[in-house]
């Protein structure tokens, strides 16, 4: 009879342990934040992962009351800055703002942690659009005539991205595929190192993340030539899309959001997901967006969840046809 009543006694106190750190966690939560919080972002500084980042981060210190501290940790296509924020203790001090590469990244690397179910989806910042970029140098001023050169001298251009399986690199081999052309690959680590040599004329094209890209074709400094998604912008709006400009159903939506660890604690998901949509939604935001290419994508963080797999699903495919390898 003693025996017998042994697994009562476990299961209350396991019920009683678990009912303790979840009242630990609510305390924490309501607490939080009581010291900086890390945000990493997996890309060097100028980008437009790190631009959109810097503008939430400024943001969120004057609603959370303590400093969110931007750490760029760069490479192997942002997976390392995305292992770091996976494997960080979830109590929300360490956070990742990630971009369309995040969702490129399973289709190339076997990645040390899973991109869906071992993290915690926060939310979806904003959208945006790439922007097909040439050095002025060179002789094409439409998408057209962009195409018609790089037949008549195959491999000829050079085309930078932010590294080998990146967002940048896989919207140019879909350009390159639809559009039946040949040009030469050229990696760099992140857009600021790319958008330089760019800039330079080492490489004569990029398609570049609109943040990034806008500022320098609105002074000359480059020539765009069309924007990646299904309807042109507001930051560029005599600009055509690439669909519109030559090449039929192109089509690549640039986007940014806020991971956290797996097992991050609801209070402090939402309260973030709140504020975030709060804020990419105030008017100042609009406008600075806007003028950057991008809108805000307000949403729940059940919505990034799903919206991130099928992303994942989309670029697999894109992968396996160009036949695109990791270095």
């Amino acid at each position: 009879m003693y025996q017998s009543k042994i697994p009562c006694f476990a299961a209350i106190g396991a019920a009683l342990l678990a009912a303790g750190l979840a009242a630990g966690n609510a305390l924490a939560a309501d607490k939080y934040p009581t010291k900086p919080i890390r945000f990493i972002v997996p890309f060097p500084p100028g980008g437009g992962t790190d631009i959109v980042a810097r503008v939430i981060a400024q943001r969120m210190i004057e609603t959370l009351g303590q400093q969110v501290v931007v750490d760029n940790r760069g490479g192997a296509g942002g997976t390392i800055g995305a292992e770091i924020a996976a494997r960080a203790v979830p109590d929300g001090y360490t956070l990742i703002h990630v971009s369309g590469s995040y969702a490129v990244n399973p289709s190339l690397y076997k990645l040390p942690y899973d991109p869906v179910n071992g993290v915690t989806p926060i939310a979806l910042v904003a959208q945006g659009a790439f922007v097909m970029a040439l050095h002025p140098a060179v002789p094409a001023t439409n998408v057209k005539e962009f195409i018609a050169l790089a037949r008549a001298k195959p491999g000829a251009l050079n085309f930078a991205s932010t590294g080998v399986g990146g967002i940048t690199h896989l919207a140019t081999e879909l350009f390159r595929m639809m559009a039946g052309v040949n040009i030469t690959h050229i990696p760099y680590k992140g857009t600021g190192p790319a958008l330089t040599d760019l800039l330079g004329g080492q490489v004569q094209i990029l398609f570049g993340s609109a943040p990034s890209t806008v500022p320098h074709v609105r002074t000359g400094k480059l020539r765009g030539l069309g924007v990646t998604t299904p309807k042109r912008i507001a930051a560029l709006p005599g600009m055509p899309t690439i669909s519109e400009a030559g090449v039929p159903g192109y089509e690549v939506v640039l986007w940014y959001g806020v991971l956290g660890p797996k097992g991050l604690p609801k209070d402090i998901v939402a309260r973030w997901n709140s504020e975030v949509n709060r804020i990419v939604q105030t008017q100042e935001m609009k406008e600075r967006f806007a003028q950057e290419g991008i809108e805000a994508a307000p949403g729940t963080p059940e919505h990034f969840a799903q919206f991130l797999k099928r992303d994942i699903e989309k670029w697999m495919k894109v992968v396996k046809d160009a036949n695109v390898k990791a270095q």
